[in-house]
């Protein structure tokens, strides 16, 4: 019986969260695996209430508590470290804990690693909820990613690792900054699940423009020597073709791929080893609800 970890960073969405662990508990209960949730508490300034549900189909429930807030993607890699050097698991399973990745498809990346017991599994994003204007600056995300560095990235956190994809991703300076662009650059073979983006449990989504364009760079600088090598081969390109047409709308292009360029390099060190190595000294405590 494979043993899988259930690996959801919050901060503050504690109502969310718990509603997760109950509608988890219940997706389970016909698998044919052990499941464990870990539970990554990024210095969350409300108070966790009691857990009141019992959770019978699920192994344990532990809460991590930070000292300092990190972010979400920090967060992440440091459940990751601690689940690599510290806890017994065949797979790992991150989760957002507000209900965009449902649980409802549990069943099926627990299916898909019984055919590929060793490759990567990720949930593939077939249908989301936005408005019209949110899914168009997504989708210019995934053409950019595309572009510049060749990565087709169709998925988030909600994947399944192997427990050996995990231990080189702790080993990873970019998973500190960009857990879909490590996973990229680390796990070429991958399999897929068909996904749809949940609704929140409660209140709005978290994913604004600013932090979606921080997202896609971040991923984007994991790729950062792709990135300039094919800016340099557009910017020369794009060059000769507007000789003797330069105006203040052909020189926008221009301007916008070097004020990415000079993005990614501010963004790309981000990814520091050395903190992700040390991020288990970010612990204050360890509290098992179940």
């Amino acid at each position: 019986m494979n043993k899988i970890k259930i690996l959801i960073p919050v901060y503050n969405d504690w109502q969310s969260v718990f509603k997760l662990l109950e509608n988890i508990n219940s997706e389970v209960s016909a698998l044919e695996s052990e499941f464990s949730i870990i539970i990554v508490n990024d210095a969350s300034t409300e108070s966790r209430p009691e857990l009141l549900t019992n959770l019978e189909n699920l192994k344990s429930v532990e809460v991590i508590d930070m000292k300092v807030n990190k972010g979400h993607a920090r967060c992440n890699a440091a459940g990751l470290k601690y689940l690599s050097e510290k806890e017994d698991f065949d797979y790992i399973i991150p989760m957002d804990g507000d209900g965009e990745d449902r649980p409802e498809e549990l069943s099926l990346l627990t299916k898909k690693i019984k055919d590929y017991p060793d490759i990567v599994v990720t949930a593939n994003r077939i249908k989301r909820y936005e408005g019209f204007i949110f899914k168009f600056c997504y989708l210019t995300h995934k053409y950019l990613t595309f572009i510049f560095t060749g990565q087709t990235i169709k998925y988030g956190n909600y994947t399944c690792l192997p427990r050996f994809v995990v231990n080189e991703m702790v080993n990873e300076a970019a998973t500190w900054s960009s857990f879909s662009g490590s996973l990229a650059k680390i796990a070429k073979a991958r399999e897929s699940i068909p996904s749809e983006r949940g609704i929140r449990y409660f209140g709005p989504s978290k994913m604004s423009f600013v932090n979606l364009l921080k997202h896609s760079l971040s991923i984007i600088a994991v790729f950062k020597k792709k990135l300039l090598i094919r800016s340099v081969l557009f910017l020369i390109t794009y060059f000769f073709l507007i000789i003797g047409k330069i105006s203040l709308i052909t020189i926008i292009p221009f301007l916008l791929v070097i004020m990415m360029m000079f993005s990614i390099i501010i963004l790309s060190r981000r990814e520091n080893l050395e903190e992700f190595n040390n991020s288990l000294s970010n612990i204050e405590k360890i509290d098992k609800l179940k």
